[in-house]
């Protein structure tokens, strides 16, 4: 079903002047040390293999001894950039216990592993080749959901921060099923909001291994949510189905817990609660969203064949002209964006208009 869904191999677009400018503007575009480029010339390699002796896909690389120190002191620097002011005070206290390459995805991911050797804490950062996609999907999360994003780029290399949790897909197996019913219900419920928020901002492929669960201890129960970490495929399919988590059949197990623990009229309380939400959320920053739409409006991030069936896709669904008269993706998402605010807006009597 997902190969019908989803392009096998999605094209990277470049980063326009445009969308530097914003990144530029918003502290997002930033001098960096290294490039991705300059940690593709690793001498060797070995896989990287789970507890359970599977490959896990990620290489654990290791570089000529005359560029070790070079490379390992930038990335140091990399992350006083990402996590604090950029200054060298606190180089002394970090080591870099690994750089480690992921053969598997659009992205093909360095994953660096920085510890501070006074207490042995440490944290992951990714480095990966600037896409365009992938930019817009970032920047879109940290504008639209829940969650605050911390990333970096210059010129064509990207920077993220370790988005934390349990993979979805590890989850779904080896934990889903010894939760209690009470917690089910609050996975499900998370699970519908976390279904809808990828569907209108248009966040796709969204498979188990492509977001996290994050529990949260609270005093008398634990709180679910569920984070996107793969932001590739923002915008750029012709299926509105490939934007539903729910249609994608690593999902099974969730969907079929959803619908067998909530009632019809549950869904679409908590469908409208996130598009509430989101109306929200676009509204209180509406100038840098527009600022960052402008720049989606004004870019190529998907074929003329997927663009025409998405908005007539969403038209078919919701009948808003506005699809129907989008030339790209931006325009769809802007339409996307400006009918559940209006819906909001018109639905709510508390609204001043």
């Amino acid at each position: 079903m997902n190969e019908k869904l989803i392009s096998k191999k999605k094209p990277a677009y470049p980063v326009t002047k445009s969308l530097s400018d914003y990144l530029t503007a918003h502290g997002r575009n930033i001098k960096i040390p290294i490039y991705y480029d300059d940690l593709l010339r690793f001498q060797g390699a070995v896989e990287i293999y789970d507890k359970d002796g599977n490959d896990t896909l990620w290489l654990s690389t290791y570089f000529a001894e005359h560029e070790r120190e070079e490379i390992e002191l930038s990335l140091k620097r990399m992350y006083t950039i990402l996590h604090s002011d950029g200054s060298d005070t606190i180089l002394p206290y970090l080591n870099i216990d690994s750089i480690d390459f992921c053969t598997f995805g659009n992205s093909k991911p360095f994953r660096i592993k920085v510890r501070n050797i006074l207490n042995d804490n440490y944290i992951f950062l990714y480095i990966k080749k600037a896409d365009a996609s992938r930019v817009y999907g970032l920047e879109l999360e940290h504008l639209l959901s829940p969650n605050h994003i911390n990333f970096l780029i210059h010129k064509d290399t990207l920077i993220e921060e370790h988005i934390s949790g349990i993979p979805g897909d590890v989850f779904i197996e080896n934990e889903l099923s010894n939760c209690s019913d009470q917690d089910k219900s609050a996975i499900a419920k998370e699970f519908v909001k976390f279904n809808e928020r990828c569907f209108v901002r248009l966040l796709g492929d969204m498979r188990s291994y492509n977001f996290v669960m994050v529990l949260t201890h609270d005093f008398d129960r634990i709180e679910y949510r569920i984070r996107a970490i793969d932001f590739d495929q923002q915008s750029f399919e012709g299926n509105p189905k490939v934007y539903k988590p729910q249609f994608l059949k690593e999902n099974n197990d969730l969907v079929e817990m959803t619908l067998n623990l909530l009632q019809e009229k549950s869904i679409e309380q908590y469908k409208k609660e996130e598009r509430s939400l989101l109306a929200k959320r676009a509204s209180s920053g509406q100038d840098r969203l527009n600022d960052l739409l402008n720049c989606m409006c004004n870019d190529t991030i998907s074929t003329p064949a997927k663009i025409k069936q998405l908005k007539k896709g969403l038209f078919d669904l919701t009948k808003d002209v506005n699809f129907r008269k989008a030339p790209n993706m931006g325009y769809i998402l802007k339409s996307a964006l400006d009918f559940i605010i209006r819906n909001y807006k018109n639905e709510n009597p508390y609204i001043i208009k």
